[in-house]
């Protein structure tokens, strides 16, 4: 049985700010034990896409990165290029994914430590990793700024994922730490039964350049697999790698679909993918802290961020990632939807109902299949203990300073003299507050 550490997300004391609650759940769970004197320590999260709201803010990045310095580690903050994914894709190549990212906030200023984008300029810097034990994929590449690092935390933003159902630990490995070569072996390109290359296809559909947006298909695909005529589309399918970057438009019209089992064939890769990531970096070199806020019903990677489907969930903590998002999944079920929220139109409202499989996922794609895959596989255990883990007894380690107000102060207020005014500000002595009531 796997231990998750939980502490909910209420916050009333400098103890229980929610960066003091996961500082306290990396002290519980002992993660520091794995990080010697040296050691590069990847601090691997989401840094959102362009114009999406509800990633994990950097604040916490901050946090973790001074811990793991304290500890005598070296970090660095880590992420890997994208897919197209959408048609005005703003994270492809490093240099798009850096200009992205510190409009979000993170910079190597604000983190205190370098980002490496880990994969290189365009995702091919990579190492190949040998999954015999996968459950679809039998080999996956991992970014080399990753597979090289002698230790990570993965801090996780639990969400919604329209492919693998919902996003938390096991996704931000597996999609996150995989190198672009990686992502196109996890979202199956090329697969004889569940690549993009079968999926249906109903050109008939397509208006061709009496559609305002033909210009548009017409350079959606980076590989040239998709061109325009004046009757209609013309795909040539042995030339797709499954880039995503059509996905949308396409479907949006009808012109083409997704196969049949597409998405869960690859939120079951999801999870190959995730042990290839842990394979490379090594055994018991990993923690995962889950941070369930702002739980979106669509992944940090589309370019917006809707109402959260359920309310704040709180911080989690485990060495195993399958019970981390077991647990999380199972606080979420236990949760009443938030009013107004995809929850509501699509009717899993009342606690004790499944929330990603109607609200994360386009095709109610089961939300077990990354766990159950992760399980099979040997990356962990769906058994867990949840530990509700009280807040630290001293603040201190929380404070911004440990000298109070009137000692750190008190100098500079007599050196500027006149703060407060002789004689006092011009106010009213007295007002009529009942009339504003």
């Amino acid at each position: 049985m796997a231990k998750v550490y939980f502490m909910d997300d209420r916050s009333q004391s400098n103890q229980t700010s929610l960066v003091a609650k996961m500082l306290t759940l990396f002290d519980t769970a002992g993660f520091g034990n794995m990080i010697k004197p040296n050691d590069v320590v990847a601090v691997k999260l989401h840094m959102g896409e362009y114009n999406n709201t509800a990633y994990i803010r950097p604040v916490y990045v901050r946090a973790l990165v001074d811990k793991i310095k304290s500890l005598g580690g070296e970090p660095m903050v880590v992420d890997t290029t994208t897919l197209p994914y959408f048609t005005y894709a703003s994270r492809v190549t490093a240099l798009d994914h850096l200009k992205t990212i510190a409009r979000n906030g993170f910079t190597q200023s604000t983190v205190g430590c370098p980002i490496v984008i880990a994969d290189g300029y365009i995702g091919t810097d990579d190492v190949r990793i040998d999954l015999p034990e996968g459950f679809i994929l039998k080999e996956q590449y991992v970014g080399t700024g990753i597979a090289l690092a002698d230790s990570m935390i993965l801090l996780s933003h639990f969400k919604g994922h329209p492919m693998g159902t919902y996003g938390g630990a096991l996704k931000n490995m597996g999609v996150g730490c995989a190198s672009k070569r990686g992502k196109l072996n996890l979202h199956l390109g090329g697969h004889p039964k569940y690549g993009l290359r079968t999926r249906p296809y109903v050109p008939e559909r397509c208006k061709g350049k009496e559609c305002p947006d033909w210009e548009i298909c017409a350079n959606i695909c980076p590989e040239g697999a998709i061109t325009m005529t004046e009757n209609g589309i013309e795909w040539n399918s042995e030339g797709c790698i499954g880039c995503l970057a059509c996905l949308p438009m396409l479907a949006m019209c009808g012109v083409a679909m997704p196969p049949d089992d597409y998405f869960d064939a690859t939120a079951a890769a999801i999870a190959d993918s995730a042990l290839a990531a842990a394979k490379a970096i090594g055994e018991g070199k990993v923690g995962y802290i889950n941070l369930a806020l702002d739980i979106a019903p669509w992944c940090d990677c589309v370019s917006y961020s809707d109402r959260s489907i359920v309310p704040n969930l709180g911080i989690f903590a485990s060495w195993d990632p399958v019970a981390i998002d077991s647990a999380c999944l199972q606080k979420a079920t236990e949760a009443g939807g938030m009013p107004g929220s995809v929850a509501m139109a699509k009717g899993v409202m009342d606690p004790g109902l499944p929330k990603f499989t109607a609200c994360g996922s386009f095709m109610g794609i089961s939300e077990e299949i990354q766990p159950n895959v992760g399980q099979k596989i040997g990356l962990g255990t769906r058994d867990f203990e949840l530990i509700e883990v009280p807040p630290a007894d001293d603040d201190t380690a929380f404070l911004f300073t440990t000298i109070p107000a009137g000692a750190k102060h008190k100098k500079a207020f007599a050196k500027k003299g006149d703060i407060y005014p002789p004689g006092g500000f011009k106010r009213a002595d007295e007002v009529d507050l009942e009339d504003m009531r």
